[in-house]
């Protein structure tokens, strides 16, 4: 009988202890601050969950959930086929291969602060070169510090940018690690090209494209940096995102109460799509 030596769990523990350390006291602040209401001089009093009734209730909070879920769903709409298209173009062998990795990972690399402070100034109508040549080139009307949809569009865009890499990167390790006995198979047969992706290509990216999509849910639902450097949640209030609208009731308003229930609620959507997610697209596997 085989034994199983689990003494290279110790070698793990100090890690899982540290990170745990470091998730549940700011966890357990929260939750204090959401039951809780304070005037100051560390005195706090028991509310229960009225802060939760309110947010809940808030038309300002729907408002911020559901432009954050219309970001979100745009975001996966565009990125995920994209990465799979941009994936399959890329070559497989030869030398334009490591070039093209070290393409697709340059947008990564960029902090996320960077990003929103770049395509700032890139977007900007008078001096940036893509808000100047929409305006006086092309002559399209483009203003986002102004325009709404504009600001939306570009949000998307930049997004886009940044992060439609990270589809590409792992879309391709997927398609790398599929045997070349598949397609030989399938150019015997007579396979179309559709055919061999749907049939071949397809099932064998499924669980990097599990890991894509739960990545991009994640970081695009709880997106804030770049966002906020980009418009600030303008013009109005028609790019202020979930996350950008909890920072302002945190540190704007100082409702600390509000804010950790709203977090609590921001994080309980979070982990339940997440696992929507992950439940609907391992459901086969099962």
């Amino acid at each position: 009988m085989k034994t199983v030596n689990q003494h290279g769990w110790l070698f793990v523990l100090p890690v899982l202890l540290l990170v745990a350390f470091n998730a549940l006291v700011p966890l357990m602040t929260v939750v204090n601050y959401s039951v809780q209401e304070t005037f100051g001089n560390n005195q706090f009093f028991w509310v229960g969950l009225r802060w939760f009734e309110e947010i809940l209730q808030s038309e300002r909070f729907h408002a911020a959930l559901g432009r954050q879920m219309l970001f979100t769903v745009t975001i996966l709409i565009i990125e995920i086929p994209l990465g799979v298209a941009i994936a399959l173009a890329m070559p497989r062998r030869g030398f334009w291969v490591p070039v093209c990795l070290v393409l697709m990972s340059l947008p990564l690399l960029i902090p996320w602060n960077v990003v929103g402070a770049m395509w700032n100034i890139f977007t900007l109508p008078d001096i940036g070169l893509l808000g100047y040549t929409l305006n006086n080139v092309l002559g399209i009307d483009y203003n986002m510090t102004q325009d709404p949809l504009a600001a939306w569009i570009t949000v998307i865009v930049m997004d886009v940018w940044h992060w439609t890499s990270l589809v590409v990167l792992l879309s391709y390790a997927g398609l790398i690690s599929i045997p070349e006995a598949y397609y030989q198979a399938a150019k015997i047969d007579g396979a179309s090209n559709w055919s061999v992706f749907r049939h071949i290509q397809l099932p064998k990216m499924k669980r990097v494209l599990t890991i894509a999509v739960l990545l991009r849910f994640m970081d695009s639902f709880n997106i804030y940096t770049e966002p906020f450097v980009l418009t600030g949640g303008g013009p109005g209030n028609s790019t202020t995102l979930l996350s950008i609208d909890l920072v302002k009731v945190a540190l704007g308003q100082f409702d600390l109460g509000p804010a950790a229930a709203m977090s609590l609620i921001y994080f309980a959507i979070t982990l339940a799509v997440s696992w929507l997610f992950y439940t609907l697209m391992t459901r086969d596997d099962r």
